[in-house]
């Protein structure tokens, strides 16, 4: 695994995804940043955000994002919330450029740090990961969140510094050789091992977290954190127990030496 910023590799083109709920105190001004820094670095790009369902003002402020910047911004509405990860899943599919950088819509990262990941790709890199310089959030967030990511990486033996830092720049061709299936928040913890396990080469380089400004998480409260603990336990069964995904590559393999 390689580790940290090197000389920057350009890329040929980029769709920057930011998932959307209830962000609409802070998702213009995403869009903005990270339009301003994908001219800097990239020759072609896109823009992509999709409302998961969003109960406030976020569908109406994307759209007016979406006339003023068209063609470069481009929305993708989910009439009801379907989840954090089924949000993730329509921007990979929809994404159209060579490389997909994504992170969420509340402004706890900052697009601008974009190029900190484009310098740490080099040729033999698939997905450059961010982890947190330092975790801006209420302490029982902070606590929680390190207990969380301290027994992913043990259930999983995911090699990573930080799993639950969504700011990531990916291989678009990725999503087409793996499926992933996560509809809550765990789809960042199955992307991980999936990618992991498939042989793909990850970078690392350090990225800020800022506290939230606007809104509230969707992810600290009983309900929600019992529901992630169950999913996780369905996805530790599915894949490291079951292991289904590497049989289905195996399989692959064996129907390609026949032929």
């Amino acid at each position: 695994m390689t580790e940290g910023p090197g000389s920057r590799k350009p890329i040929n083109s980029l769709t920057i995804s930011f998932p959307a709920f209830n962000d609409a105190g802070t998702i213009a001004s995403m869009v903005i940043s990270a339009i301003g820094t994908a001219r800097e670095l990239v020759p072609d790009f896109e823009v992509l955000v999709v409302n998961d369902g969003s109960m406030d003002h976020t569908g109406r402020v994307l759209d007016e994002l979406a006339v003023l910047y068209a063609p470069v911004v481009r929305v993708i509405h989910h009439e009801k919330n379907r989840g954090y990860g089924a949000a993730l899943r329509t921007g990979f599919l929809e994404a159209s450029k060579e490389w997909l950088f994504y992170t969420d819509g509340d402004a706890q990262y900052d697009p601008r740090e974009m190029g900190s990941l484009l310098s740490a790709l080099g040729p033999e890199v698939d997905v450059v990961n961010g982890y947190k310089i330092s975790r801006h959030d209420p302490l029982h967030r902070v606590i929680i969140g390190q207990v969380y990511n301290f027994a992913v990486k043990l259930l999983f033996g995911i090699k990573l510094r930080d799993v639950d830092c969504d700011f990531r720049l990916i291989r678009t061709s990725l999503f087409k050789q793996v499926p992933l299936a996560s509809s809550s928040g765990t789809i960042c913890v199955e992307m991980v091992k999936k990618f992991q396990d498939f042989g793909f080469r990850f970078a690392e380089v350090p990225v800020h977290h800022f506290h939230r400004a606007y809104g509230r998480s969707q992810f600290f409260n009983f309900r929600r954190l019992w529901k992630t603990a169950m999913d996780l336990l369905g996805l530790w069964v599915e894949l490291v127990v079951r292991k289904r995904h590497l049989r289905r590559v195996k399989k692959e393999e064996s129907a390609d030496v026949v032929n």
